[in-house]
């Protein structure tokens, strides 16, 4: 009877009501996994809608000031290593799972933080480095009786039983799948891993990944795995095979050497109606496109697809063939809006670019004008700009758009003095300004605008918050070297890793390490090892012979400069990234005026803001006066019932904050023992509310990272 309608629905009446249906008919026990219906935290950032939101009001205005440490969890994992610890605990009926930074599974009591059980993926493998991971899933049968935890650490998906955080030898093989098993290029050892976790729909976990981000590497298919078996139920093809719509955006062959366009930020799904809605960042290499000429469907698009079969439904691509590293980077937000006397389930994705848009979940249809704008053309040999590309025109973005002279910093004289030199060397000329060999100001830079945290919205107001990075880079394309050019340490090194870390084997911490002393840290048979099988954000470089990764540990190690003869296929690409780099000053500070960071939240009602302030501050600048300049940001917020917005983030400072949601106002702050740079996590037991924080610190040059959990409660 219900399919019997279903077809004339599809015959007589809207998709929307179709689809719904359809859901209705197949969807099983969902409720616990949407945020608001329950005192658990069961999914990360909340539940599959991706709306950092909590319906709990025991802590709220009038009390938060109360509030105190309930427990602590060291995951005993402190280092000198800028380790990132990003993850977004699950609370699923008074357990909480979470990750150290190593990857270790944590299943703690949520009351009291005592260790339940732990489960270690690498085996005992020596670690080398960060493994970036920003928590786990969870699944469960109707009646809870099958409970499983998943989690991916390098290029397996491993299940686990949840009460006792062993391997679920019938998933895969003896308890995990390797991920490479299924992607064109699967036998050539490429780099692939998951540094967000996938999103349960029914009995499947669906998943995007983390890619490397040069050639060769991996296409960022969309995967629903089974999640009793680890099968592969659905494939989306994210850089379209002959036939398949969105092939034509792209040179003839492309699908067979092209790769990324990959989901690394997550994903979210529409439970009632079946959509899942996929972020997807820029195809690889991401700052030169000379074989890759066309708009590269669907690099940097949001895809909306049926959740059942991975059929696509409907698409919107930010970025018509992206050369500036515009990944979509948080999952899409699942919203409902009040908008000329009509209520309109709608979905919101925030961009690097400090933009919000947003669409009809079911339709796609743009809920504020976009209007495509023209831009420049490259100057590159072989390069093919799109001669526009689209923006919102409101909301208004939440970062500034362009670095002029007027925003070059006035900190201390000396250092507008070093900061306008180098400005004037360069190109800024807002965004989408064409990539050169001088140097391009990219503002806002690869971190964002938003970052991977995403943003928080409340259902009640139609708030959305979001803080953001207001941090320029320095982008230089460079000439790439001959075949001949590259038969040595130092040519195979610029070939291959100055793109990251520079020519001057300076990096960009702490993202990316400098490689001057590695000497002091590695050995040549641990550097060979990492180029081989990538460690961390670096992906590996199998197509490089044993000689080859020989003479570039030799290099960074000694400076020596061997010749080798060249094993590998040669790149048919003309140019290739010279550097990327944060844009300081001379004391390592922005180049530009403050705000450094910002927390705006935005009425999507009204497509106004309703509010906006600086968010973080240097310690050091602050005891000097330099109070409130704002600082870069990584973790998102929670926004609850009780009238607050909790959120940590902020790099320097380690602190962690509770706003007023409706003003802005400060209401209270503590100093964690890290910087918390992930989102925190709200539940209640016992009738007691929580708010838990990971708090590991990472991202600034002068500390330590390490791997704390720190819950906090009313007396």
């Amino acid at each position: 009877m219900i399919l019997t309608t279903m077809f004339h629905l599809l015959r007589r009446r809207s998709l929307r009501s179709a689809v719904s249906l359809l859901t209705l008919a197949a969807t099983t026990s969902i409720t616990a996994q949407i945020p608001g219906t329950t005192k658990d935290w069961p999914a990360y950032q909340g539940g599959p809608d991706s709306i950092h939101y909590s319906r709990l009001t025991q802590i709220n205005r009038e009390n938060v000031k109360n509030l105190k440490v309930a427990w602590t969890f060291e995951t005993g994992e402190t280092s000198k290593a800028k380790r990132e610890f990003e993850p977004n605990p699950l609370i699923v009926k008074g357990v909480l799972y979470g990750l150290s930074p190593t990857v270790k599974v944590v299943a703690l009591d949520a009351a009291t933080g005592k260790q339940i059980w732990t489960f270690d993926p690498s085996a005992g493998a020596k670690q080398i480095g960060s493994t970036r991971n920003r928590g786990v899933a969870y699944w469960a049968d109707v009646n809870g009786s099958d409970a499983r935890i998943f989690v991916t650490f390098r290029q397996y998906l491993y299940a686990l039983h949840a009460k006792t955080g062993k391997l679920i030898e019938s998933f895969g093989e003896n308890g995990r799948v390797d991920l490479r098993i299924g992607l064109k290029h699967e036998g050539e050892g490429l780099f692939v891993s998951m540094s967000t976790p996938g999103v349960v729909y029914k009995d499947m976990l669906i998943c995007g990944s983390m890619i490397a981000e040069q050639l060769p590497a991996f296409p960022g298919d969309i995967r629903a795995f089974d999640v009793h078996t680890g099968k592969i139920r659905w494939q989306f093809h994210t850089i379209p095979h002959p036939g398949e719509f969105g092939y034509e955006t792209w040179p003839k062959d492309a699908w067979k050497y092209s790769g990324a366009a990959n989901d690394w930020a997550g994903l979210s799904v529409d439970l009632k109606r079946g959509i899942a809605f996929v972020p997807l960042g820029s195809a690889a290499p991401d700052f030169y496109g000379g074989d890759r000429t066309g708009d590269n469907l669907f690099a940097n698009s949001l895809v909306a697809l049926d959740a059942n079969t991975g059929r696509r439904l409907w698409h919107y691509q930010f970025v018509h063939h992206d050369i500036w590293d515009r990944d979509l980077n948080a999952p899409p937000t699942l919203i409902t809006l009040h908008k000329d006397s009509k209520t309109i389930d709608a979905v919101a994705q925030t961009t690097k670019t400090g933009h919000v848009f947003v669409f009809d979940r079911v339709t796609g249809k743009p809920i504020f004008p976009i209007e495509e704008k023209p831009y420049p053309k490259s100057t590159i040999p072989g390069e093919v700009t799109s001669p526009t590309q689209p923006l919102p025109v409101s909301p208004p973005p939440f970062a500034r758009q362009r670095m002029t002279e007027q925003d070059i910093t006035n900190r201390t004289p000396e250092a507008h003095a070093d900061v306008l030199r180098r400005f004037k060397s360069v190109l800024s000329d807002g965004q989408y300004a064409p990539q050169t060999l001088e140097g391009t100001v990219l503002f806002p830079g690869s971190d964002g605008g938003q970052e991977w945290g995403g943003p928080a919205f409340d259902p009640e107001t139609g708030l959305l918050y979001t803080n953001a990075n207001e941090m320029a880079w320095i982008v230089k394309i460079a000439k790439r070297p001959s075949p001949s050019e590259s038969n040595s340490g130092k040519g195979l090194y610029n070939a291959n890793c100055s793109g990251c870390h520079n020519t001057n084997l300076s990096g960009n911490p702490p993202d990316v390490p400098s490689l001057t002393h590695l000497e002091q840290r590695l050995t040549n048979r641990e550097v060979v090892t990492i180029v081989r099988g990538g460690n961390g954000r670096m992906p590996a470089f199998p197509q490089l012979s044993p000689l080859e990764m020989n003479a570039i540990a030799e290099y960074v190690l000694k400076g020596n400069d061997n010749i080798v003869s060249a094993t590998s296929v040669p790149s048919q690409q003309q140019y290739m990234l010279g550097s990327s780099t944060r844009f300081l000053d001379s004391e390592g500070y922005p180049a530009i005026t403050p705000p450094w960071g910002s927390l705006t939240a935005i009425d999507l009602n009204k497509g106004t803001f309703a509010w906006r302030i600086p968010f973080g501050e240097y310690p050091e600048l602050a005891a000097k006066g330099l109070k409130n300049t704002g600082s870069e940001n990584y973790g998102g917020g929670v926004v609850t019932a009780g009238g607050l917005l909790f959120i940590g983030a902020t790099n320097y400072d380690k602190k962690f904050h509770a706003f007023d949601k409706t003003t802005g106002k400060l209401l209270w702050e503590t100093t964690l023992p890290f910087a918390g740079n992930a989102t925190p996590s709200v539940y209640e037991i016992n009738g007691k509310e929580y708010v838990v924080i990971a708090a590991g610190g990472g991202k600034s040059v002068h500390d330590i990272s390490g791997g704390t959990y720190v819950a906090f409660t009313l007396p």
